[in-house]
């Protein structure tokens, strides 16, 4: 666990005081492919680091599935609007390959948060990059083409496109299979 906390400059976890305190209250936590890690309709309490794997959030509307993040190793995932908000999540959380990951529960990181000011620093950071990757989501499908969104996320994370079933990259991109694959044979 160490090296993870240490080394994680995309969690902005480069501070040995927070890594320490996270370790502290981290619980590990092993999925196997095709579990749900956390199911809509129930309170997320808690967020996860992802060790190894990729996991997806996604919801139900008219009987489809709708992947709305993908998030693979050295990067979080939770179900964001009950985990914020203690409210029932229209999310679930499935994990698409074996995954080890931290589980770090809210009660936790508030009680972090209140013994240090770096912790609370940490965290508002943390929510800051959830906010900017929310908007860039938003951008994107708003302001982009089917093709330009395709174009950058092969871009950003290629690695995806190994790992992931393409239907559910269409999805996450709002596309169609058939669009997706449309564009990828290109």
């Amino acid at each position: 666990m160490d090296s993870f906390f240490l080394h994680n400059a995309d969690l902005l976890l480069e501070n040995k005081e927070i890594a320490d305190a996270l370790q502290e209250v981290a619980i590990p936590k092993s999925f196997k492919k095709g579990d749900l890690i956390h199911t809509s309709n129930a309170i997320c309490k808690h967020f996860f680091l992802l060790l190894s794997g990729i996991a997806r959030v996604f919801y139900y509307r008219d009987g489809k599935d709708i992947t709305v993040h993908i998030a693979q190793e050295q990067e979080s995932i939770t179900a964001i609007d009950s985990f914020i908000q203690r409210k029932k999540s229209k999310y679930s959380i499935e994990a698409l390959e074996d995954i080890e990951c931290l589980a770090i529960s809210r009660e936790d990181l508030e009680r972090l948060s209140a013994k240090s000011h770096q912790f609370e620093h940490f965290g508002r950071l943390f929510l800051e990059k959830i906010y900017i990757d929310l908007a860039e989501r938003i951008d994107s499908l708003l302001l982009h083409t089917s093709h330009e969104r395709y174009e950058d996320l092969l871009q950003k994370k290629p690695e995806l496109f190994n790992r992931v079933p393409a239907k559910h990259i269409a999805s996450f991109l709002g596309m169609t299979p058939e669009t997706f694959s449309r564009i990828r044979g290109k």
